[in-house]
């Protein structure tokens, strides 16, 4: 009987073996190709200062992070709270090494962050993101914008088989719309409408439009604004047929029409469309956003989110500079997958060959065979349960890897070692598992 209770916390992920190593095969899969983009690496704290975190973000955020409990010894420090995401703390890093970066700046993130709301099935309140970001000094291309986009879609097509839609806005838009309406004042209630309007029945949205006061001619602007959606030149043409005279809307369309149309020049059209539902919620976008999806299971929701923040660093230096990035969400992601047996080796074994000397007069010549093996990129467990029959060390093979090869006294003597595959029960030379 445990004398407490040892179940992880509520919202947090643990794993088993086998699947952290695919967990972790996944992770190192992404960044290789974060890197193979040409972004670098770093790492923030997890611990920041609580009005670094809240200086943009604020509103439901300072409800949801989780404070760091202080103690005698850091009494005197300031208030200190655990990252909610990688993007705050990446504005703040900017700030402080300017002068040692080179801009733009294409980094990328990988870690745990925090978030202290309530723990659903698929919800995690500890959870691994995988970012790239670009800032800029002063000024950013906005062909950044799809250069991001086109990382994370390799990455994610590395393990994800069933069809990606990529679905891409810009918040200049409706914010553009919304001048030409009239309707600035409200513009915190509509963003947030919108934003909900594909998970509520459209009389809802609808109610919620009459709800704030908005009138019949406005609601029916807006509903055939947020109706426009898919390939590049259907959503540019359709925008401009709505006949609205405003800068700030042009200008969206114009980004939104390169972005597209450099990810179509990339060999991503068909996958990343315009989509003008798409708003994301946190408020620190200013420009392109992006969520991504698939549509054969559209109950999964998003898998991989992001946009472009102009002023995001304008909270902790008077320079202007401007970024752009997207997240996928590993933990979240890998149990969603998981759920719908999609991971395509959810089988596999964290160890890939188990060595099991018959006795102890085996183990030098075992352990010069393991260094070898490693020495070619295999992961070897050398099993040292001499007191255990034969029988039960197999078993134990068999429990952490699909193969396995006994070494006796013939074995030494001839160099000959046989592999032995638990699964399927087929053997092979050595040489032949190697290649």
């Amino acid at each position: 009987m445990k004398k407490f209770n040892t179940s992880p916390i509520s919202g947090m992920q643990e794993l088993l073996p086998a699947k952290q190593a695919l967990f972790d095969k996944l992770k190192n899969e992404i960044a290789g190709v974060y890197h193979s983009h040409g972004f670098l690496s770093i790492e923030t704290p997890v611990i920041e200062r609580t009005e670094i975190l809240l200086a943009k973000a604020g509103g439901d955020t300072e409800k949801q992070i989780y404070k760091v409990v202080k103690t005698a010894e850091t009494e005197g420090d300031a208030d200190q709270a655990l990252r909610f995401d990688h993007t705050v703390p990446l504005a703040r890093y900017v700030v402080e090494h300017e002068n040692d970066l080179t801009f733009p700046f294409k980094v990328t993130q990988i870690g745990r962050n925090f978030r202290g709301e309530r723990a659903q099935k698929g919800r995690f309140r500890e959870f691994y993101q995988l970012d790239v970001d670009v800032i800029g000094r002063e000024h950013l291309d906005v062909f950044y914008d799809a250069e991001v986009v086109k990382t994370a879609y390799d990455a994610l097509k590395t393990f994800i088989k069933p069809e990606m839609k990529i679905r891409i806005s810009n918040r200049k838009i409706l914010s553009g719309l919304l001048q030409e309406l009239g309707l600035q004042t409200k513009s915190e209630d509509i963003f947030g409408i919108i934003d909900h309007a594909e998970k509520v029945p459209k009389e809802k949205t609808i109610a919620a439009f009459e709800e704030i006061g908005l009138s019949n001619a406005e609601i029916e602007k807006l509903t055939s604004f947020m109706d426009i959606r898919g390939e590049r030149e259907f959503v540019i043409t359709s925008l401009k047929n709505l006949g609205i005279n405003n800068e700030i809307f042009e200008t969206g369309i114009n980004e939104l029409d390169q972005v597209l149309g450099t990810l179509e020049e990339s060999g991503m059209k068909g996958v990343a469309i315009g989509d003008m539902l798409i708003i994301r919620g946190l408020d620190y976008y200013t420009g392109s956003v992006f969520e991504t999806f698939l549509p054969e299971y559209k109950e999964i929701g998003s898998i991989c989110s992001g946009g472009r923040y102009e002023n995001l660093a304008g909270n902790y230096t008077e320079k202007k500079m401007p970024g752009v990035g997207i997240s996928i969400g590993l933990t979240r992601l890998f149990y969603v997958l998981n759920e719908y047996n999609l991971l395509d080796n959810a089988d596999e074994q964290p160890v890939d060959l188990v060595l099991i000397p018959f006795s102890s007069d085996q183990l030098v010549y075992t352990y010069n065979l393991a260094d070898k093996l490693r020495g070619a990129g295999k992961k070897v467990d050398v099993n040292l349960t001499f007191d255990k029959k034969l029988g039960d060390r197999i078993k134990y093979a068999s429990k952490v890897s699909n193969f396995m090869s006994v070494i006796g006294e013939n074995e030494v003597e001839t160099g000959n070692i046989e592999v032995k595959n638990l699964v399927s029960g087929e053997k092979a030379k050595l040489e032949d598992y190697i290649r």
